[in-house]
This record gives structure tokens, C-alpha cells and sequence, in this order.
């Protein structure tokens, strides 16, 4: 099971990202024994009957669009009882072809209907969700299904395959088992949460005080806590969660593009690290097993993944703040996407692809 987890982090989300990498790994670790040497003297072994077709891999009947979620939930997790809330919400669509897709995020703020629930921000669909009546703890599968079902209904993308969801602690352990990741920082970013050295910064009056970690523009290499440092950061950024959003994103891609660097699809070894190092905070949704869907995304490379920025804009009665809507631009990728005609629509919008 614990294969199985990591197997479809460690490729399918690049959102689901790093899903083919891992998936395959398990599937060259978990293959037929390679043929050994005969020992000296043994009787030369028998003529091998004529070879017969291959069985088809599992997975080579998966075909394309694939739509699949990754979901990051607040840190706090770990407290007993603590509902889940979708704090980061990326879609990964692939196309038919399965060798391109386009990663994009929702903003946690959106205000969506909620099956059941009315009009809510999308972050509350899961914690709604996770509820069992006469029960204190929730259930983050039914969490994750209504999340879903309320994202089918905003999108138009009917089923999603697959999904993942994870806490940024283990965002964290994983970049550490990288190695590091390298990052193009686009803007100056100052931490609100931690020190330079790392450690978290005091509260004092609501507000935390002291020195700040502070992540320059260029190319930097980031271990865990920074770079999950730099990714949760929206106060004092131009556009507040919309920057965040294009930084998480920058994140999974350069994940999956260190994780397919060191040669993870042939490395079940480097596997194992990876799956020590994530232990529970990852949870794997789908139909098919995750090997499945690592053959079917062998293909699907970093470098085919184009990230897109939705634009939007806070909406509110009167003076109060209420969430987030997507523009007119925003929605109507989000609408190509469940017609199949994003690439279409990109031509036409190309300041919605991320530099």
C-alpha cells in the first residue's frame, strides 16, 4: 500500500506529478526474475519454446483525456479530529494523446456550489464532505469526494481518474529526499512564517515578529522548508493567493523535473527513500491502480506540462469579503478544458501560460 501511495505522487499529479516515475520503478521491481548464468557443468538447458505474444502492460488501455486532482490540506492535520480543508487545489488535464497536459490551479477561495451545502468557498467542500454524523473524526475520503463532485460542477469535466492528497510537511521530507530543488524565483518573496535559519517565527499580538527568511529573484536551490516556505507565502505579493498559486505550481513541475533527472523510472531503491520519507501524509484516490496510470503517462514529460494562471478577483456584500471568482478569461479556459479545445484557447490568451 505504501508503494502505492508514493507511486502516484512520484508522478501523476506533477500535479498528481510525479506519477510515472515511481509507478514505474514498482512495475520494473515487482517484474519476472532476470535470467541467470547456468552453473559449471550443469546439462546445457533445453531449447526454449517458440516465444509467444507479450501480455499487454497494465495500464496500456488507459486512454486520453485524463483530468486529475492534487490536493493540499492545511498543516494541521495532525491535530485529532481537525477537519480538512483544500488549501491548494491543482487540476492536471491530460489530452487525448496522453504525451501533453496542462496544469492549473483553483483558487481555495472560489465561491462554487456545493452539493448539499449552497454557495461556499471551494476549500470548505472538503471539510463539509469529511463529516460523519454521530462520529468526531473525519472521514478525508468523503471529504475528497465531495471535493470533486463540487469541482465537476464548476469545471464541466465530468470524472476525475485520480487523485492525491498531501500535507506540505511532506512536500517537505520529499524535497529533502531529492536533494534540493532548483527554482527561477520571479519576485521577491518574504516569509511570514519562518527565520532565515529555518526555524518558525514567534507570535506576538496575532501577528508573527522577527527576522525573516527572504527568497531573492533568480535561480536559487531550495531544500525542504524553503522551497514549502517560499510556496505558502500570498501576504505582501502583488497579487496575494494568485502568486502563491503560480509558485505551488512552479513547485510540483520542478519536482517532477528533479525526480525524472535522477532516474527514479529505473531506481526502485530511490523509491524506498522516497517512501520513507513521505510515510502517511499522502493519500491516493483512483480506480486503476497507480502503476497503471504511470504507463499510460510514460510519455508525459516536464517539459510537455504547461502551467496556466486563471485571473480573478475577490467578490464580497457590501464591505465584507466573501471569496474569489475567476474572470470571464479565467472561466472560459476552464471551460475549454472540459470541451478539449485548451490548446485552442491558449493560442488566443497566451498572457495565461506561466514564463
Amino acid at each position: 500500500m505504501r508503494n502505492k501511495r508514493v507511486s502516484l505522487w512520484i508522478g501523476g499529479a506533477v500535479a498528481v506529478a510525479l506519477l510515472a516515475g515511481g509507478g514505474i520503478a514498482w512495475a520494473v521491481r515487482s517484474g519476472p526474475d532476470k535470467p541467470t548464468a547456468a552453473p559449471a557443468g550443469s546439462a546445457p538447458p533445453a531449447t526454449p519454446a517458440a516465444p509467444t505474444s507479450a501480455a499487454p502492460s497494465p495500464g496500456a488501455d488507459i486512454t486520453g483525456p485524463l483530468d486529475l486532482v492534487l490536493v493540499g490540506v492545511d498543516t494541521r492535520v495532525s491535530i485529532p479530529g481537525w477537519e480538512p480543508h483544500a488549501d491548494a487545489i491543482m487540476l492536471l488535464h491530460v489530452e487525448r494523446g496522453l504525451d501533453s497536459a496542462y496544469l492549473y490551479s483553483i483558487p481555495r477561495d472560489t465561491r462554487v456550489a456545493v452539493p448539499g451545502h449552497g454557495t461556499r468557498k471551494v476549500t470548505e467542500a472538503m471539510s463539509l464532505g469529511s463529516r460523519v454524523a454521530g462520529s468526531k473524526v473525519p472521514d478525508v475520503q468523503k471529504g475528497y469526494q465531495l471535493l470533486t463532485r463540487t469541482l465537476s460542477g464548476y469545471t464541466g469535466i465530468k470524472e476525475f481518474q485520480a487523485g492525491a492528497i498531501l500535507n506540505f510537511g511532506g512536500l517537505a521530507r520529499l524535497t529533502d529526499q531529492l536533494g534540493g530543488v532548483d527554482l527561477v524565483i520571479d519576485q521577491k518573496v518574504k516569509s511570514r512564517h519562518r527565520k532565515p535559519d529555518g526555524s518558525l517565527r514567534p507570535l506576538s499580538g496575532g501577528d508573527y515578529i522577527g527576522p525573516q527568511a527572504v527568497y531573492e529573484p533568480g535561480r536559487r536551490r531550495l531544500v525542504g522548508w524553503q522551497a514549502i516556505d517560499y510556496a505558502r507565502q500570498r501576504y505582501g505579493l502583488p497579487d496575494g493567493d494568485y502568486d502563491r498559486q503560480r509558485h505551488q505550481r512552479q513547485l510540483v513541475a520542478a519536482l517532477l523535473t528533479k525526480a525524472m533527472s535522477q532516474g527514479l523510472p529505473t531506481q526502485p531503491e530511490k523509491l524506498d527513500q522516497l517512501v520513507s520519507a513521505l510515510g502517511d501524509t499522502l493519500v491516493y484516490l483512483g480506480g486503476r491502480k497507480p502503476v497503471e496510470y504511470a504507463y499510460a503517462l510514460r510519455d508525459l514529460s516536464p517539459s510537455k506540462i504547461t502551467r496556466v494562471s486563471l485571473p480573478g478577483r475577490g467578490v464580497g456584500r457590501g464591505s465584507g469579503y466573501l471569496g474569489e471568482q475567476l474572470t470571464e478569461e479565467g472561466r472560459g479556459f476552464v471551460r475549454a478544458v472540459a470541451q478539449g479545445k485548451a490548446a485552442a484557447y491558449l493560442v488566443s490568451h497566451p498572457k495565461l501560460v506561466d514564463k
